[in-house]
């Protein structure tokens, strides 16, 4: 393996400085993987790191092609407009008997919601069923419109799901560790998630050596919207079918189809 850095990239513009050098201010954590190389980081405490080896180790991350006679499902961790807003979230799924086939990740940082609603189109969920927390019901600080009403204007089948009170970080971190081992990723596609999950972990206090619960970071964002995928998630009725998965080892295509 060739280990390569944002120095080695003869097409890095002046917008990509500008995003290294907000990674490097307000997420260190994260800046040696993303923009010099380095392989992501294992933490003591990772919730989901042990899941996802499995499912290497199992092969089912690998080119997972989409059902074109069943529906796609996005399932959103809601971020806001503006630099220094949290970070949107959408993974982009299907349920095929007691298989979880997960097609896709969408992330982005102050971005409008028009954006977002523009890639799921161009990605070819534009008849995709979108799942929101429960902050999918809070005005837009731009237009005035809930989250939902937006998605509904814009076509889209939506369902907000009700807020699951003090306990629903736990309860997202168990519904994926139950489910993980059902769920099979399109590799290309799915990878910036992938890498949130596995660094997605629990916050320490090294005085006491006790844990105090999951660490609010640039992985968050994945883990909830990943997690409200889990939380919803029901076996569809009738026949089930294995994914079609094949590995592939250079130039796949980097979109799935609709």
């Amino acid at each position: 393996m060739v280990r390569a850095s944002w120095r080695d990239n003869p097409w890095f513009s002046s917008e990509l400085e500008a995003e290294r050098q907000l990674d490097l201010a307000e997420y260190p954590e994260r800046y040696a993987h993303v923009w010099e190389g380095d392989y992501a980081k294992a933490f003591e405490g990772a919730y989901f790191a042990k899941g996802l080896q499995a499912a290497k180790e199992q092969d089912r991350i690998g080119k997972v092609a989409a059902d074109p006679l069943l529906s796609h499902r996005a399932f959103f961790d809601i971020g806001g407009a503006g630099a220094r807003a949290d970070a949107m979230a959408i993974w982009v799924a299907q349920w095929v008997g007691q298989e979880i086939r997960v097609l896709d990740y969408l992330e982005g940082v102050g971005q409008v919601l028009a954006y977002y609603v523009n890639e799921l189109r161009a990605r070819g969920y534009e008849s995709a069923t979108c799942y929101l927390p429960h902050d999918g019901m809070n005005t837009n600080s731009i237009t005035g419109l809930r989250y939902r009403d937006h998605l509904q204007d814009a076509g889209f089948s939506v369902e907000v799901v009700g807020n699951q009170g003090m306990g629903a970080a736990a309860m997202r971190i168990e519904a994926v560790r139950r489910l993980l081992p059902r769920c099979w990723f399109n590799e290309v596609t799915t990878e910036a998630g992938r890498d949130a999950l596995g660094y997605y972990h629990e916050r320490r206090d090294d005085s006491r050596s006790v844990g105090l619960g999951p660490e609010h970071d640039w992985s968050s964002h994945a883990e909830d919207a990943f997690g409200l995928m889990c939380v919803c998630y029901e076996v569809p009725r009738g026949k089930i079918k294995t994914p079609r998965l094949s590995h592939f080892r250079s130039s796949p295509q980097s979109w799935m189809g609709g």
